[in-house]
């Protein structure tokens, strides 16, 4: 086996796939690739074949975190989140915070995001334009909903924004400073954890302390389950809001349309979900736990399989001109939120910001426009997420 491409393949503009993915999909849908570590993996970028891998239970997350597997970060990855679990471990763990993130309790919670959005947009005209999107609105609206889901101190959102970019690093940090990320991180919530033992209150962190006693629940998975839900909370939604917002600025034609039409707003989240990629890899890895065949390539015992959920929700394959921003698209089934065992379990809260994000943007700021050329918008690069650093409006 030769290897061929750098991962991730250069992205010329940030927010959309590198035509590499595209080439891929047709020549070779299962391609050899070195992560940034240095390590090797087969990337699958094809619908189908990410759908097949995501549900497979030879395709470990657990055998990812072992020590010496192919990785993608600079530290190894942490054995006791759910997330590098596999059934039945991870399925305990998932059941624990599922209740969590029903529908019912996304629609109880979505009158107080609406009050979070306004609030933040009365604040941006109160201090006038040009008005960064990123820093005072999507970042404090997604941080405020899961701060106040987990029962975490909206006040700490500067210590959680400096500690969330370097655990989430791939570049430009070197080891020890994401370990001393992950370190703070866990140590905040061990603190947090023994308050909420003390003196229970009416939120989730409160919730799951209940359970460690009644559910097997180790004190090391609390805490790391408590790291995994904020940063995914935060981060991905925050990424999630800024840059749907920069691909409706690129397409006019579509910004136009939600404007004019607020009541194809569903069917717009769900198109903004598929075009917009968030995570850099646009999956988490997994190691083969057996000789296994996918998308016709030969993938050996211990070798490491790298999803593109990015690359698959561009597959011409099953979505009509995939490369084009449709937000009255009915025909939707993308892997925004992966698929199989370990899929997002926050889906339908990310849904309700996003959803609150835009119908609020577009009803309080009618004029809503970027205030710099897209070519000038900072992007924060070398990390699992990517998103503008900055995102300058005006109204």
């Amino acid at each position: 086996m030769t290897t061929d491409i750098e991962f991730p393949p250069a992205i010329p503009v940030p927010f959309e796939p590198s035509p590499v993915f595209r080439e891929l999909r047709e020549a070779r849908p299962v391609a050899r690739v070195t992560l940034p570590t240095g390590d090797h993996a087969w990337l699958v970028t094809r619908h189908a074949d990410n759908r097949e891998l995501l549900a497979s239970p030879w395709l470990s997350r657990a055998a990812a975190a072992k020590p010496g597997a192919p990785r993608i970060r600079r530290i190894p990855l942490d054995t006791e989140s759910m997330t590098t679990m596999d059934p039945p471990e991870h399925t305990r763990l998932r059941k624990l915070v599922l209740r969590a993130f029903t529908t019912q309790r996304v629609a109880a919670l979505t009158p107080r995001i609406e009050k979070r959005a306004a609030e933040l947009i009365d604040d941006l005209m109160a201090a006038g334009q040009p008005a960064d999107l990123v820093n005072g609105f999507a970042e404090p609206l997604s941080l405020g909903v899961i701060a106040e889901l987990l029962g975490v101190p909206a006040s700490d959102f500067e210590r959680f924004r400096t500690w969330s970019i370097a655990y989430l690093a791939t570049t430009g940090r070197d080891p020890e400073t994401v370990a001393e990320a992950e370190r703070q991180l866990k140590a905040y919530f061990a603190e947090l954890i023994a308050a909420r033992r003390e003196d229970p209150a009416d939120d989730l962190l409160s919730d799951l302390v209940r359970a460690r006693s009644e559910e097997r629940l180790t004190e090391g998975e609390l805490v790391t389950l408590a790291v995994t839900l904020l940063i995914a909370g935060y981060e991905t939604t925050a990424s999630l809001i800024a840059g749907a917002v920069v691909a409706l600025f690129r397409h006019p034609d579509q910004l136009e349309i939600l404007r004019s039409r607020p009541e194809v707003l569903p069917s717009a989240v769900e198109e903004l979900l598929r075009y917009t990629p968030i995570a850099v890899s646009g999956g988490t890895i997994r190691v083969a736990t057996r000789d296994i065949e996918l998308g016709g390539t030969a993938v050996r015992e211990g070798e490491a399989v790298l999803p593109s959920t990015t690359s698959a929700n561009r597959d011409g394959a099953v979505f009509d001109e995939p490369d084009r921003l449709d937000v009255t698209r009915d025909h939707n089934p993308h892997l925004a939120f992966g698929h199989g065992p370990h899929r997002c379990l926050g889906s339908q809260l990310a849904r309700a910001e996003l959803s609150v994000a835009l119908r609020t943007l577009l009803s309080r700021l009618p004029g809503l426009r970027l205030a710099v050329p897209l070519d000038e918008v900072p992007w924060r690069l070398g990390g699992m997420i990517r998103r503008p650093e900055k995102l300058p409006i005006s109204w």
